[in-house]
């Protein structure tokens, strides 16, 4: 099976992009809406973690859809600039698991 080049692309853009998110999401619940401490929680139905995966997994499927279209038209423009991207999404959750976690 051939994958084509804007469906990669698209799936590349949408993985980094869900991680950037991640690191945003959190940071900014972090400071906004500190949680209780889990070991002192002896029961939540609430779990933080899954609905900010489950935030950012859709926000990075419309992105990965977006450059995956644009890919379409302009795939060298797309792959060129997944390389500062990803560099700024691997910063960012860097800087959140260190100072935020």
């Amino acid at each position: 099976m051939k994958l084509s080049a804007p469906l990669v692309l698209g799936v590349l853009w949408a993985l980094v992009v869900s991680v950037a998110l991640y690191a945003g999401v959190r940071a900014m619940q972090y400071a906004l809406f500190p949680e209780p401490n889990p070991a002192t929680v002896v029961w939540s139905a609430h779990s933080g973690y899954f609905w900010r995966i489950l935030i950012v997994a859709y926000a990075g499927g419309l992105a990965g859809f977006a450059a995956f279209a644009l890919a379409r038209r302009r795939a060298e423009r797309v792959a060129r600039a997944l390389l500062p991207a990803l560099t700024i999404a691997a910063a960012m959750i860097v800087v959140q698991a260190v100072w935020m976690p």
